[in-house]
């Protein structure tokens, strides 16, 4: 984090009108610093690099190379940058690809100025930021082709956790984050952050969008799948 606590973020966008709206909204946040910005994911790991922010907001598609390639080569290099993608919902495939490659969330361009401020505060916090609306487009994008095998593997993975983390991984299926799920559930944080990594460590995933799928196709498996 840079001095006094602010959120150090880069801006990647080919659109300047929406690039230049997305300085004005997060420049104008107190504990927010925008250290960088870059037209497409080429610059983008170039600027990621040598500014070392806290936050990506990374646009999916634009020239030379996508913010899917970026995202994938800035993990590849280790960078610690948290990528939120930003979408308008005509790449839905390309943005579950995203989060399936590390990125820690997603953000509609459409979302309130207010909104994307908290993303990015939440996201620097080690919170992966996920609206449960959202969530359920992408989840149906995923489960529009699937078939009763992939619903029996989802059931089958989920039979791996206990009780307590079956809730654990519904409410995070719900879309709620560690503090509100220990708030529901009545836990404390820490013991939230456990089970969450043990939901994780079992169904062999690395993010919450694929925790969420699974909650789903095991939720609708029909009863002649059951049979």
């Amino acid at each position: 984090m840079a001095e006094l606590n602010k959120v150090r973020l880069v801006v990647v966008d080919d659109d300047p009108l929406v690039r230049a709206g997305l300085l004005m909204i997060l420049g104008g946040a107190e504990d927010v610093e925008v250290v960088g910005e870059a037209s497409d994911g080429h610059d983008a790991v170039d600027v990621v690099v040598r500014a070392r922010p806290d936050v990506v907001l990374m646009d999916i598609r634009m020239p030379r190379m996508d913010g899917l390639a970026a995202t994938r080569r800035l993990r590849d290099r280790g960078s610690p940058a948290r990528v939120i993608v930003l979408t308008t919902f005509d790449t839905d495939e390309l943005v579950l690809t995203a989060l399936r490659e590390g990125a820690a969330g997603f953000l509609l361009k459409d979302t309130r100025p207010a909104d994307i401020v908290a993303a990015v505060r939440r996201v620097a916090l080690g919170e992966p930021m996920l609206s449960p609306s959202v969530t359920s487009r992408l989840i149906a994008v995923a489960t529009r082709q699937g078939d009763g095998s992939r619903q029996r593997k989802a059931r089958a993975l989920l039979a791996r956790l206990t009780e307590r983390e079956r809730e654990v991984a519904r409410a995070v299926a719900e879309g709620l984050s560690n503090a509100e799920i220990a708030d529901s559930l009545h836990l404390g944080l820490a013991t939230v952050k456990t089970h969450v990594g043990s939901v994780f460590a079992k169904l062999e995933v690395t993010n919450r969008v694929q925790v969420s799928r699974y909650v789903h196709d095991a939720a609708s498996v029909s009863e002649a799948d059951e049979a």
